[in-house]
């Protein structure tokens, strides 16, 4: 029995049955769950629940991550510094191009942490967006594509750190004659076809350049006609908002101010920062801030579930050697010119089956690497067109980490989210396609 292919149709069922059901969290615990009996037979369930205990025990930073921003997010709303934000932004932001293109400016010089990118960006920009009657759709849609494609490409980014360090461990990169993993990161940022697209794109959207595509252009058209901007899916995300009120830019300053280093430590000094903050100004009591703290952290329960509901199938799919099964059916096509080509298939498909890019990276780079320099491929298009595929995946797979979070921080259901952002994905994953195909008959 092949568990690979057993892994894949998993996932098949897992997204037919999100998109029939607009439901992602029942169906990766139930394919994690038959993944779990499938490898373990009648010990299914302990293993299962082990795997859950240690996905949520490693990834506690990305829990923590999720947990904070949403009391930061409460308390913003509760002191209004949100609204003071918005106020300061909309002057600038008088017309619908210059409030897209401040949002893309604004991606584009947070590119530290895609996390930090899209829920900061995202709770600044919202009332903005409602106030110009700029879809919700249009803001999740610009905070994503400036979350990972703008990581990948600054070799300065948490995205580069790992990502070539990861590369550099492998003989072939060495081989290039780097002495750092920066020296050989950098060869391959000019051949990541799929960010370079993805920024392209974005950008002649925010100038209007570009067409309002599938439940993008039906987004508008339901501003245009009931002025909401937001659909009735989304409207449970966005039930504490309050409007109209003018509120201190110093309020939100602090919050932002010392967002810097280490993600978890920013937001605990922010959240220090602000009880002190707060509580000298008198614009929360104790108990107020308190209150909000704890309803801003349980707010994010259910972005907390999916992704780790996503977490526990990607391990359960990776011990089942979804990854290898994979790389086993395509090696007889293998070949120098269509290596790159196939590479970012390979990486793109898994990517965004399994929903986690740097675990991808983790698995496919020691074996693409190795596969394709013994064919006479290029190291250097092999590392951007897994860079390219992992970028995909994170940018349309429905129950990703940056996908989710950019909902969130856009007061966005996640699944509305993906499906107006996907034509824009897909425009790039063909472009992406046929430039890799090029690339590997000219290098």
């Amino acid at each position: 029995m092949n568990l690979g292919m057993i892994a894949v149709f998993l996932v098949i069922i897992i997204v037919i049955g999100s998109i029939l059901t607009r439901k992602c969290e029942p169906f990766l615990i139930g394919g994690s769950i038959a993944g779990a009996v499938f490898l373990y037979r009648q010990n299914f369930l302990p293993q299962w629940v082990t795997i859950l205990e240690n996905v949520m025990s490693s990834e506690a930073y990305l829990i923590l991550v999720c947990g904070l921003f949403g009391s930061i997010i409460a308390l913003l709303t509760a002191s209004k510094g949100n609204y003071g934000f918005s106020k300061l932004v909309s002057r600038l932001c008088n017309t619908e191009r210059k409030t897209l293109i401040t949002t893309v400016i604004l991606g584009i010089v947070i590119f530290i942490d895609d996390y930090l990118n899209v829920l900061s960006i995202g709770t600044a920009m919202k009332g903005v967006y409602d106030k110009r009657k700029i879809p919700r759709e249009t803001l999740a849609y610009l905070i994503d594509s400036t979350g990972s494609p703008v990581c990948v490409l600054i070799p300065f980014s948490s995205w580069a750190v790992y990502f070539g360090s990861i590369f550099f461990s492998q003989d072939s990169v060495q081989a290039l004659g780097c002495s750092t993993w920066l020296e050989a990161y950098v060869k391959a940022i000019p051949f990541c076809i799929y960010p370079i697209v993805t920024l392209i794109i974005l950008f002649l959207f925010s100038f209007g350049f570009f067409p309002k595509l599938g439940k993008m252009k039906e987004a508008y058209e339901r501003v245009e006609k009931t002025g909401m901007v937001y659909g009735e899916s989304s409207r449970k995300y966005n039930l504490n908002e309050e409007s109209g009120e003018d509120g201190n830019i110093w309020d939100f300053l602090v919050i932002v101010a010392v967002a810097t280093g280490n993600l978890v430590v920013a937001q605990v000094v922010t959240l220090l920062a602000t009880l002190v903050f707060y509580l000298v100004k008198k614009v929360l009591t104790f108990s107020e801030y308190w209150d909000c703290f704890l309803n801003g952290f349980s707010d994010m329960l259910p972005i907390v579930t999916l992704i780790i509901s996503a977490l526990t199938f990607q391990q359960i799919a990776s011990e089942m050697k979804m990854t290898e099964f994979f790389i086993a059916i395509t090696r007889p096509v293998l070949s120098a010119h269509l290596f790159p080509m196939i590479a970012f298939i390979i990486v793109s498909v898994l990517a965004f089956m399994i929903a986690n890019a740097w675990g991808v990276c983790s698995l496919v780079a020691p074996v693409l690497l190795s596969m394709g320099t013994s064919a006479g491929a290029s190291p250097v298009l092999i590392m951007a067109a897994i860079l390219s595929g992992c970028v995909f995946g994170n940018h349309a797979c429905f129950y990703s980490d940056t996908m989710v979070l950019s909902s969130q921080g856009s007061g966005m259901d996640n699944f509305d989210h993906a499906m107006s952002q996907l034509p824009y994905s897909l425009i790039a994953v063909a472009v992406s396609v046929i430039g890799f195909l090029i690339l590997g008959f000219i290098f």
